[in-house]
């Protein structure tokens, strides 16, 4: 099963400043901005690392928090990735869909967040 990266997504109680804060700090291109879930999503690149920065998303119910919220990978078999995560000790905290598909999230190591996205592209 191959991973690659999607994004590091950050929360923010006011994402367009923090969002403007890593383009002027450093460097980072702001690439999209769109309305998600009651609140703005902002696509940044940083030389090569796309970072999401939103508010707090409606209809989540895992608790959200302001910082570096989880790392977000696709994978192309979410099931699949499911299973053997979980046979690795990670655990499913909330499965759920995505406007990119389905994605899952899970706890990692040391209480990582990982959302995992299946993307078959």
């Amino acid at each position: 099963m191959a991973y690659r990266i999607h994004n590091l997504h950050f929360k923010s109680p006011d994402p367009e400043k923090t969002a403007q804060w890593w383009a002027d700090n450093l460097g980072a291109k702001i690439t999209r901005k769109k309305e998600v879930a009651g609140t703005v999503g902002i696509r940044l690149d940083l030389d090569g690392v796309p970072l999401n920065i939103t508010g707090f998303v409606q209809g989540q119910e895992l608790e959200q928090f302001a910082g570096l919220e989880h790392i977000g990978l696709f994978t192309d078999d979410l099931k699949e990735s499911l299973e053997q995560l979980e046979a690795a000790g990670a655990k499913v905290l909330e499965e759920l869909p995505s406007a990119m598909g389905p994605c899952a999230f899970l706890e990692g190591p040391d209480g990582v967040r990982i959302e995992i996205t299946e993307n078959k592209g």
